[in-house]
């Protein structure tokens, strides 16, 4: 081992201190809403922090803020198909895809539009829909 390396065993059990610094972040963020920075990257943000989070339910309400201030935010649609997706709303998921989808490719974004396609044809053949 390598002088001044930590232990595997130290590597292992301080990976949690990631997971701890998720609260922090949320309230920060938490504070701007209600504010003038109260926006669609705001609501992204906390989205994506609550899904880093564990909380699938609570990112897809601040996704579903963040594509009804920016309904041509790509992104946040496909995080919010990605939240609802792990909150078990399988239908309101493919939903955001397909919106998501329509506005990727309206703006040229084109790898978000490749990604959601993706993701949609996996819950459509979860859904028994047919796969195309």
């Amino acid at each position: 081992m390598a002088e001044g390396a930590p232990a595997v065993e130290t590597m292992v059990f301080d990976m949690s201190k990631s997971y701890s610094m998720a609260a922090p972040a949320l309230d920060s963020l938490l504070k701007l809403v209600g504010t003038p920075r109260d926006g669609a990257l705001l609501r992204f943000s906390l989205g994506s922090a609550y899904l880093k989070a564990g909380d699938p339910a609570s990112a897809a309400v601040h996704l579903r803020e963040a594509v009804t201030r920016d309904p041509d935010y790509s992104a946040a649609w496909k995080l919010l198909g990605k939240a609802l997706a792990e909150s078990g709303g399988a239908e309101d998921a493919l939903e955001a895809y397909e919106r998501g989808i329509a506005v990727a490719e309206a703006r040229g974004d084109k790898q978000a539009a490749k990604e959601m396609t993706v993701f949609a044809r996996r819950l459509r053949k979860q859904l028994g829909r047919d796969v195309q």
